[in-house]
């Protein structure tokens, strides 16, 4: 795709707009002062006609004109132009009684014409009106050069054009001058953009940047910002898999020497490959977990469906039901009669959801002394998982929801993520995650805030 300048369109198109209206003002300017011009002159032509044919041309003579011509030259500041006018005085018969002296000889009698007419006069057009003097002896011919109307024209229009030419030029340069300031501040940022490490996300500083540019620059920073996070999490995801893996698959190691080692011990081989199968689950649980944490810290940064109703009632029975062997197994008596459709959260991502509820009933079961007793329960701003027989040490419990955190003497297999992958949902969902020993019993509830 090609690329295109910002900066070079916006100084292209206002010199471009600036020319355009330029030469608009030009034409106008000059139509104006032609009419103008052609107006004065016509008004000029007509005043000197009225004059001439009110002047008794009986007894003029060339030693008139002779005497006249002197009078006008004796003149000393006189700005006369040759073009500027002329005339000529004819009686009836066409004959040339008296004229200018200067191209008035040229004009030749075409009687009385009442009207003006442009007529070629040595070679030039010559805009002439003819009238008769006031004893109806005489027809006098006024006329005044064309193209001196038009030079009268163009000396007018330039004097009025040049100063806003001028200004016009002036404003455009200062105009040219403002953007090229103001798009500093980008050019700025574009090259600090490009100089940066890879690792370095911080935020674009916005200082001098003008208001309109503002919403991209905080929508990079924004991405910036959400780079960070993801790389972030992503680091941590590593570091965490990395840090957990490594007693699972030394444990693992172990038991696959003991098999190699005891190949004629059937007893001890079986026990060798059930404990090898326990280290498998229990790694591949850890691993289910790692990606379920990495995958919510990703999601919840994005978008995500949350216009799904959330039915805390019949989710909770579909995962009870899915625990029922270990629920039987250990003598567990769950009591969910207090469950209700509403809960904390009634609109939602409904696998998030499940799997908030899945994690903690899979710990009140794990965590359960044989017959123990669990009461689920829930209604409009609550969920309540408890379970009897068991305790939480209090310098514990502010603990738990962190990364990997399980309390010591605690001899049930875990990661210590599920807490921390609740604690995760409870808080993008504007809830609090509580945990308390209560009676007899554990309990962790999810309230609203």
């Amino acid at each position: 795709m090609k690329k295109f300048s910002l900066k070079l369109r916006l100084m292209v198109v206002l010199t471009s707009f600036f020319i355009l209206i330029g030469v608009l003002c030009g034409t106008v300017s000059w139509f104006e002062a032609k009419e103008s011009t052609d107006e004065f002159f016509d008004t000029y032509q007509m005043a000197l006609a009225r004059n001439l044919s009110s002047a008794d041309w009986g007894d003029v003579n060339h030693s008139v004109q002779r005497h006249t011509n002197l009078e006008l030259k004796n003149i000393t500041n006189a700005d006369e132009d040759d073009e500027a006018i002329g005339f000529a005085v004819f009686n009836l018969s066409g004959e040339m009684v008296f004229h200018d002296n200067n191209n008035g000889k040229n004009f030749s009698f075409k009687g009385y014409t009442s009207a003006f007419i442009n007529e070629n006069v040595a070679g030039d057009v010559w805009r002439i009106m003819r009238v008769k003097s006031a004893d109806k002896k005489y027809i006098i011919a006024i006329g005044q050069e064309l193209e001196y109307r038009s030079d009268v024209a163009w000396d007018l229009m330039e004097e009025f054009m040049l100063p806003w030419f001028v200004g016009l030029m002036i404003l455009l340069l200062f105009m040219l001058l403002v953007i090229e300031r103001e798009f500093r501040p980008l050019k700025k940022a574009a090259i600090q953009i490009k100089n940066r490490k890879p690792e370095d996300l911080s935020a674009v500083d916005v200082a001098n940047f003008p208001k309109e540019v503002l919403p991209l620059v905080d929508a990079i920073n924004e991405l910036f910002k959400k780079l960070e996070q993801m790389l972030q999490s992503e680091k941590r995801f590593v570091a965490d898999a990395a840090h957990e893996l490594r007693t699972p698959l030394a444990a693992l190691k172990i038991q696959l020497d003991v098999l190699q080692m005891c190949a004629d011990d059937t007893e001890t081989k079986l026990k060798a490959i059930d404990n090898l199968e326990q280290g498998l689950l229990r790694a591949s649980h850890l691993v289910e977990q790692l990606l379920t944490l990495s995958k919510i810290e990703n999601s919840l940064a994005e978008s995500i469906d949350n216009n799904q109703q959330i039915d805390w009632k019949s989710i909770t029975q579909m995962l009870i039901t899915e625990y029922s062997d270990i629920i039987k197994q250990k003598q567990l008596v769950v009591d969910d009669s207090n469950l209700m459709q509403k809960g904390p959260i009634l609109v939602g991502n409904q696998a998030l959801i499940i799997t908030v509820i899945k994690n903690l009933i899979e710990n009140a079961i794990k965590y359960s002394p044989e017959s123990a007793n669990i009461q689920i329960s829930s209604n409009d701003g609550l969920f309540i998982v408890y379970n009897s027989g068991i305790k939480v040490k209090e310098q514990y419990l502010e603990n738990l929801g962190k990364r990997f955190y399980r309390p010591s003497g605690n001899n049930e297999k875990g990661s210590g993520l599920g807490l921390s992958i609740v604690k995760l949902i409870t808080i993008y969902y504007g809830c609090k995650l509580n945990f308390a020993n209560k009676n007899n019993g554990f309990e962790v509830k999810i309230s609203k805030l």
